[in-house]
């Protein structure tokens, strides 16, 4: 969900984000559609639905590594006022959530993981190879590994929870910290290494998409407005559902 703001877009690294929001908002129509009662579905267990969020939050937090990358030859000031939206937009989706789910409400969701973990991984970005491997360790460490300790109200948004936290959106920073440094690893390897690069067709230039690009318009459209869209689509989606079927 971060991104560079920059004259000349990777309409790979945007569309690739665009794709991820068309299925996130998918899946929270889904999940809206549940909650009116029009479906029937158990996002809580079933494997089909915890997969389709797995899926959803990989593909978003690989992308946060990768644009942090491409992000990292811009401005410092830049980098903290994308961090301050961040923050500030995780305050709205909690107390908004608080207001309509007050008994789970987002205490640590997914913007509060991307505003934490890009300053984090901000830290790593002199790193290669070593992001795999610290990557990879992070993920598997945070999926397997759980103690009570953590369990404690105040520990809960670092992950290792030995049961999963009743809130409407829970990324914690381990594993999926994991998930960024991998970002992180393919970001440099895709845009920095020598051995390694994309054919300029896939860069956006200022004066519009070239040809070849066309059919990723409207995705890569999408990606450079993911945090608004982020935002704003659930309100519609269920302030439309409410008019439509609420009681």
């Amino acid at each position: 969900m971060i991104h560079p703001q920059a004259k000349n877009r990777f309409v790979l690294v945007d569309a690739s984000r665009g794709a991820a929001v068309i299925l996130m908002v998918c899946y929270h129509f889904c999940f809206d559609l549940n909650y009116f009662g029009l479906i029937h579905q158990d996002f809580n267990d079933s494997s089909f639905w915890l997969t389709c969020r797995a899926i959803i939050v990989t593909s978003f937090l690989t992308i946060v590594g990768v644009s942090l990358v491409l992000a990292s030859n811009k401005n410092r000031r830049h980098f903290w006022m994308r961090i301050g939206k961040l923050f500030a937009a995780s305050l709205l989706v909690t107390s908004g959530s608080y207001l309509m789910f007050p008994q789970s409400f987002i205490f640590f969701g997914i913007l509060h993981f991307i505003a934490v973990s890009s300053l984090i991984a901000s830290l790593f970005l002199r790193f290669f190879w070593l992001n795999l491997v610290l990557g990879s360790a992070t993920a598997l460490f945070g999926m397997f590994y759980s103690n009570l300790w953590f369990d404690q109200p105040w520990l809960q948004w670092i992950g290792f929870m030995t049961y999963k936290p009743v809130t409407e959106d829970y990324v914690p920073l381990f594993p999926w910290l994991g998930v960024v440094l991998i970002g992180l690893f393919l970001g440099k390897f895709l845009f920095q290494t020598s051995s390694v690069r994309l054919p300029p067709v896939l860069k956006l230039k200022k004066d519009g998409l070239t040809p070849p690009t066309r059919w990723v318009t409207g995705p890569a459209w999408l990606g450079q407005h993911s945090l608004a869209i982020y935002l704003l689509h659930q309100p519609i989606l269920i302030g439309t559902l409410y008019l439509l079927f609420g009681h």
